[in-house]
């Protein structure tokens, strides 16, 4: 099957027009890699006078840190990013996913798995395939069923398996990034039918994400190029779901001196918000990542200023 998604002539407009989202994940403060990420995003918004909103994204649970949440709003706000709507959180809307779960079982699109990371790995080194380190292991559907069924209820309750899609053949994804471009992907070749449900029963980015942008009318996209990978299963899950297609816009990467992507879990330094001085600060930074030139610079220039020169700037 070849999805190719373009952009249509006349795209169907929420009331609202203009809806984008910043949606970090609680696990730690912002660093200045995801300030980058919510600038662009809201500068975006703003330029094409559109809405701006905020999503905490803490379905892995584990992982998330309680007093993050807070913490994150306080930064934004220290830097003049302000959000219109009231704030989504992942973690209270399990049962609209659960919703397009088993909607996409009346479809016999899913399918139940017990295969571990471990097993996955040994079925395809047996298969003489190697994953290079850091990179996502291939699924070689070895759970994957002769032919697919609509699950009862019952087996949804059952622990300890996982629930994937079960792809089409040649599932190739093409769509335009408005940043980088023609972009493609074979699904079957790069990913494999992936995991909706973990085993421990909690669901995966990949269908909140599609669940929440499509209820919350999004139409824009903004975010960090490491998600890049992302959007082919996203918008695969967008088409069978029935869900309008949003823009996408990938944007550069903040690295290290090591040339890794800056994140909690390598214990990236928070931004400092202390006062607007230090804030300012970091968002010039920011602007400086994103190639925006010619912005105030004075001493005396406050934040509202500042973004309002940003957004006159703003390339998109």
């Amino acid at each position: 099957m070849i999805l190719a998604v373009s952009t249509p002539k006349n795209p169907p407009s929420p009331a609202g027009g203009y809806r984008g989202r910043f949606a970090p994940s609680p696990t730690g403060p912002l660093h200045a890699g995801s300030l980058v990420a919510a600038l662009g995003s809201w500068l975006d918004a703003r330029k094409n006078g559109g809405k701006w909103l905020l999503r905490i994204e803490d379905l892995d649970t584990p992982r998330c840190i309680p007093e993050a949440t807070q913490q994150i709003q306080s930064q934004l706000l220290a830097c003049g990013l302000a959000w219109d709507e009231e704030i989504i959180h992942q973690s209270q809307r399990q049962e609209a996913y659960q919703r397009a779960l088993e909607r996409l079982n009346n479809l016999k699109c899913l399918y139940a798995c017990t295969c571990s990371r471990q097993t996955i790995a040994n079925n395809l080194a047996n298969l003489g395939i190697e994953t290079p380190r850091n990179q996502e292991m291939v699924y070689p559907g070895t759970c994957r069923p002769a032919s697919l069924i609509s699950n009862s209820a019952e087996a949804f309750k059952n622990s300890g398996k996982a629930w994937r899609i079960a792809l089409p053949p040649n599932c190739h994804i093409e769509f335009e990034d408005l940043e980088l471009g023609h972009q493609s992907q074979n699904l079957n070749q790069e990913v494999g039918d992936f995991v909706l449900r973990r085993s421990d029963g909690l669901f995966t980015y990949q269908l909140a994400v599609v669940v929440d942008d499509a209820e919350q009318g999004i139409t824009h996209i903004v975010r960090g190029k490491d998600l890049l990978s992302n959007t082919a299963r996203q918008i695969y899950l967008q088409k069978i779901l029935g869900n309008q297609r949003p823009k996408y816009l990938h944007l550069p990467l903040v690295l290290d001196e090591h040339g890794e992507k800056l994140s909690k879990q390598t214990l990236a330094t928070q931004i400092n918000t202390q006062d607007e001085k230090h804030s300012l600060m970091e968002l010039r930074k920011a602007a400086k990542h994103l190639g925006l030139k010619n912005l105030p610079d004075g001493e005396n220039t406050t934040i509202a200023e500042w973004l309002l020169a940003a957004t006159h700037a703003w390339k998109n």
